[in-house]
This record gives structure tokens, sequence and C-alpha cells, in this order.
């Protein structure tokens, strides 16, 4: 008697884990094909091409700092042309020969008041990382006369 209640005990066992198999999904199993055949996974369909939402955190502070730096290092006329050239601010962005309609100037200066802000930036971001140590560059702007070298702390 002991061995039959044992058996049984084990086949009912045997019954409930088939059962909780049976509503198991598994990713990488086919799930149907498409029209030229192929196997399709139910990976492949939940599959997410969204930002982590680590991603969009980073670029909202990457974004902050931007914008601190933008208020900080250039001239209101240097952040009023980034800002339209680029769609800062969830603008439109503007091209060249818009801004220069805007502004009363030639296209060629809005190019040239552009490169000097993004190299005003671009330095002083690369100053950032020499104080802290972690950054080692070569920065060179059409408008410096000579390169700055930075080397590790």
């Amino acid at each position: 008697m002991f061995h039959y209640v044992r058996v049984a005990n084990e086949i009912l066992m045997f019954f409930r884990n088939s059962k909780k198999l049976n509503s198991e999904v598994y990713l990488n199993e086919p799930i149907g094909k498409d029209k030229d055949d192929n196997v399709i996974t139910l990976q492949e369909v939940l599959e997410n091409n969204e930002r982590s939402i680590e991603d969009s955190i980073d670029l909202k502070l990457k974004e902050k700092k931007l914008y601190q730096k933008m208020n900080t290092v250039l001239k209101p006329r240097e952040r009023e042309i980034l800002i339209l050239r680029f769609g800062l601010n969830n603008s439109k962005p503007l091209t060249q020969n818009e801004v220069a309609k805007i502004f009363g100037i030639s296209r060629s200066y809005v190019s040239r008041i552009e490169t000097k802000a993004i190299c005003k930036l671009s330095k002083e971001f690369e100053r950032k990382y020499l104080i802290q140590g972690l950054y080692c560059e070569e920065i060179l702007c059409e408008f410096d006369a000579k390169p700055i070298k930075f080397s590790i702390i």
C-alpha cells in the first residue's frame, strides 16, 4: 500500500508540473511564419527598440549640462544661433540661410559664428574632463592659434 501511495503521489506531481509547463511560453519558440515562410519567434514580436530608462536619464542629464554650459560660455547671439540651427528647446531646426535672414547677416557669417560657438563649448567640456583627470585629447579649433594639449593628471 505504501508503494502505491508513493507512486500515485509521483504521478500526481508529474501531472501538476506538466500543467505548469503547458502554461509557460518561451521567447525562442516559433509562434508562426511570415509571408516568406520564415519562422517568427515571440522574441522577435516583442522586441523593443525604444531607449532604456537609463539612456533617457543619461540623455536628459547631458542636455541639462549642455544648456548650462551654453548659458555660461556663449554670448547671447552665439547661443541663439545654436538653438535655432539645431532645434534646441524643442524647436524646429533651421537652415543657415533661415537663421541668416532672422539676424540680417550672411549665411557664411552664421556658419562662422556656429563653428566658433561649438568650439567654445567643446573646449569647456574638455576642460571639465581635464580637471577630473579622466580624459586626454588635443583640441584644435580653427579660431585658435595653437592646439591645447591635455594630459591625464
